[in-house]
């Protein structure tokens, strides 16, 4: 653990109240974040991935537990304090054409955070502007266009551009690149990361696909119904996954073999994904999972360490059983 971390949160948890039920979203997670680092939290869809992200930066209220940025408990802090501490957090959205205002240009768009927050001139916030798309691969000329005159990549390059508008320390990508093509996908990736080298970026980055969050991230938190249940330095996690939720995730990916001898059948986890107003007792990946024991049914595994910054949550964990499961 870094000892002085950009972003701790200490076991947040969010429910919500869905026809008179408790719908649990998130559950006791915790993490540390160093600054220039990417945590890669992945998951499958409903596993509260977006929720956290938007807990971190207090867009939703946790129930309970504390979220520390850059040594302030925003738990704590007031609206307008919020605001200013905002100028250092900012977030990539998913679906970049409703993340932005159809009736504002790509300029003022671009542009409003720093006027909202004060900051320099009208002529130093354009020039700010142009100077933001060019470094995301866009023409001057596209701060007079609207977002339905754009394509879906040129909208996220310009969402991106928004989210450095303030020099924000920590930015939230929630599944940045999912709605957009696979060849544009690579190049907005690769543009994440040059941007985090050259400017010290420190990124959340959530995605359901395991080989973005590989390439970019230097640790990995898998989530389950809100839980996490395995967390580890990206290349461990990869090479050594514990949790039987991780493996099979991990053996879901599609792979193209370098040879015949290394083709592989492709696995898919069985079953639905419980409902998050009724998660099972005990376990809550027990009625899915192929090494599920009696005690899972029962009793909820404690978090135990696999080895130094490995953590997973399952009762196999330091059972020889666990090597059935790799």
């Amino acid at each position: 653990m870094p000892s002085n971390p950009l972003l701790q949160v200490e076991n947040v948890s969010k429910t919500f109240r869905v026809h008179g039920k408790k719908l649990h979203a998130v559950e006791n997670v915790s993490f540390t974040l160093e600054a220039g680092k990417t945590l890669g939290i992945v998951g499958e869809s409903g596993s509260g991935k977006s929720t956290l992200g938007r807990m971190v930066l207090r867009l939703l209220e946790s129930d309970k537990g504390r979220i520390i940025f850059d040594g302030v408990d925003l738990s704590r802090v007031k609206k307008k304090e919020l605001r200013a501490l905002r100028q250092n957090m900012q977030i990539i959205f998913q679906d970049p054409r409703a993340s932005l205002n159809p009736r504002m240009s790509v300029g003022d768009a671009i542009e409003d955070a720093m006027a909202i927050h004060k900051i320099g001139t009208k002529a130093s916030r354009r020039a700010r502007v142009v100077e933001l798309l060019e470094r995301v691969g866009l023409p001057d000329e596209i701060q007079y266009a609207y977002p339905h005159e754009l394509s879906g990549g040129q909208l996220q390059r310009v969402g991106i551009a928004r989210a450095l508008s303030l020099n924000p320390k920590l930015i939230i990508c929630d599944e940045p690149v999912s709605a957009l093509d696979v060849s544009i996908q690579v190049q907005v990736i690769q543009l994440l990361r040059d941007l985090q080298e050259e400017f010290n970026l420190t990124y959340i980055f959530i995605s359901h696909n395991l080989a973005v969050v590989e390439y970019l991230s230097d640790e990995i938190a898998v989530l389950y119904l809100g839980e996490v249940v395995e967390q580890a330095p990206a290349d461990e996690l990869f090479q050594a996954p514990t949790h039987p939720y991780t493996q099979v995730l991990l053996n879901s990916i599609l792979k193209i073999p370098d040879s015949p001898e290394q083709k592989q059948e492709m696995q898919s986890i069985q079953g639905e994904v419980p409902s998050p107003l009724n998660p099972p007792k005990g376990c809550t990946f027990h009625p899915r999972c192929p090494f599920a024991m009696d005690v899972c049914k029962t009793a909820k595994p404690d978090k135990k360490a696999v080895s130094e910054g490995h953590y997973a949550t399952c009762h196999l964990v330091g059972r020889s059983e666990a090597a059935h499961a790799n």
